[in-house]
């Protein structure tokens, strides 16, 4: 099957992942008119909403847990902004209405919501559970990554060390003409404190939207090896494998991270042909 998934020029709908495409991930990114709104429904999965651009009224129930109501949330107009996203964690079974204020760009990042072993004991490390929360663009770790040409900047927005089920997520910008996920690494392989093994989508967009970047996804026997060029507001699933990314000149690159599996640990294992690139 194609890993690259083409969006939408038209429509509510800009790209969604497939159901049954992976075991683990879901994703959507829709885009909302000023005074629409988006239905969400949690199911049996959690959910993280990442408002990408816009402002927009969040508000809804979770059983057990009562209401939630987050108004007029929303501080940037562009992913490519120096500013870290609003973004809201929806535990299982949670209904929600989302009201866009102005046009909106918002995504939909989803993963199981049961626990089990090693997940429930972390769960219950936290001392919390997993009750929906507002996540504001202060409690977001951000730090640099790489350098030279494999410089990028990474905002942390429901990494590990929050509660959650299964989902993690993080959103990266990339300069012009860098690399990114860079060397080539993988986390595909349940073979803790090593590796752990999740499943991974990228929402890209670009600046200026007419632009592309590249990237490939392939396992070390190469069966999945897979050269994309991506566009803006396509999605690339990577369901096992490296996922290098480059920037061609001229244009700069944001991508949302959406990973999960059995364990919400993120370990991963740089591609040993490319890990002298670590030494420069």
């Amino acid at each position: 099957m194609s890993l690259l998934v083409k969006s939408n020029a038209h429509g509510r709908t800009m790209v969604e992942l497939g159901q049954g495409e992976l075991e683990y991930v879901g994703f959507a990114a829709y885009r909302l008119s000023p005074g629409e709104t988006l239905p969400v429904s949690a199911g049996d999965k959690e959910l993280c909403l990442v408002l990408l651009s816009g402002r927009v009224s969040i508000k809804g129930e979770a059983p057990g847990q009562g209401a939630f109501d987050w108004d007029n949330i929303g501080d940037r107009q562009s992913v490519f902004e120096d500013k870290s996203p609003f973004a809201a964690y929806l535990p299982p079974g949670s209904q929600a209405q989302v009201v866009a204020l102005s046009d909106v760009q918002i995504a939909v990042c989803s993963a199981p919501g049961s626990t089990t072993g090693a997940k429930s004991e972390k769960i219950a490390a936290f001392g919390s559970s997993c009750s929906p929360r507002l996540i504001t663009p202060d409690s977001m770790k951000r730090s640099v990554r790489g350098k030279g040409a494999n410089t990028r900047y990474v905002c942390d927005i429901l990494p590990d060390t929050e509660p959650a089920h299964s989902l993690l997520v993080v959103e990266v910008r990339t300069p012009s003409g860098h690399s990114s996920s860079y060397p080539p690494h993988k986390h595909d392989t349940d073979d803790l404190p090593h590796q752990s093994f999740l499943e991974e989508t990228y929402y890209h967009q670009i600046n200026p939207p007419q632009g592309f970047v590249f990237q490939r996804v392939y396992t070390d026997d190469r069966s999945i090896d897979q050269a994309m060029a991506v566009e803006n507001s396509d999605l690339v699933v990577v369901p096992k494998g490296y996922h290098p990314v480059s920037v061609p000149y001229g244009y700069e690159s944001y991508y949302l991270n959406v990973m999960a599996g059995p364990k919400r640990v993120w370990q991963f294992h740089n591609d040993p042909q490319h890990s002298w690139l670590l030494d420069l």
